[in-house]
């Protein structure tokens, strides 16, 4: 039988991208004007000007909206990066086996070192998130840091290599204690 999850996360924009995206339209509608205005007592060629400022911050603007995709299928997990709902990016896929370190990100993990790349595909939700450290083909040193719900951290967790999956184990018992000694 096969191991499938699949899940979307959308990203929330945190206030440097709503900030990003209010100057992107304020600017981009200002320079539109001025150009249109422009081309209109000076030159045609400043119209056309204008029309490729108004097209750039609209598209400029569709592409703040983000959502990433991840399929886990056997042991392999892939994560897509979408962007507005019609272009799909492939950021990265990784045989679950070869993590070399996963749990919840928390202020316990360590540092990341000055060899790591780290890649982002995740809500902007801090409490959910959890992160996975290996070697990557292209990236090399690697941190993803991302989002599983339920059904994917139980998938993941069956193809952890035995030394992973025993210490993610042992975590997610003391957290469940230290939950239930809070709740009494």
């Amino acid at each position: 039988m096969d191991n499938f999850a699949e899940q979307l996360v959308k990203r929330q924009p945190t206030g440097a991208d709503r900030m990003k995206t209010c100057i992107i339209l304020i600017l981009g509608m200002l320079l539109t004007f001025l150009a249109l205005i422009a081309g209109f007592v000076f030159s045609f060629l400043l119209l056309f000007v204008a029309v490729a400022l108004g097209v750039g911050t609209f598209f400029l603007y569709r592409n703040s909206k983000v959502e990433y995709e991840y399929t886990f299928t056997n042991g392999e997990l892939d994560i897509d990066k979408i962007i507005n709902q019609t272009k799909r990016k492939e950021m990265l896929t990784i045989s679950v086996s070869k993590f070399t370190a996963f749990g919840k990100y928390t202020d316990n993990v360590p540092d990341e070192t000055e060899d790591m790349t780290t890649v982002f595909a995740t809500d902007n939700i801090v409490e959910n998130e959890y992160y996975a450290d290996f070697q990557h083909e292209t990236y090399g040193n690697t941190r993803l840091v991302f989002v599983p719900n339920e059904k994917m951290v139980s998938n993941i967790v069956k193809f952890l290599h035995p030394s992973i999956k025993n210490k993610v184990k042992q975590e997610v018992q003391s957290s469940y204690l230290s939950d239930i000694s809070q709740n009494i």
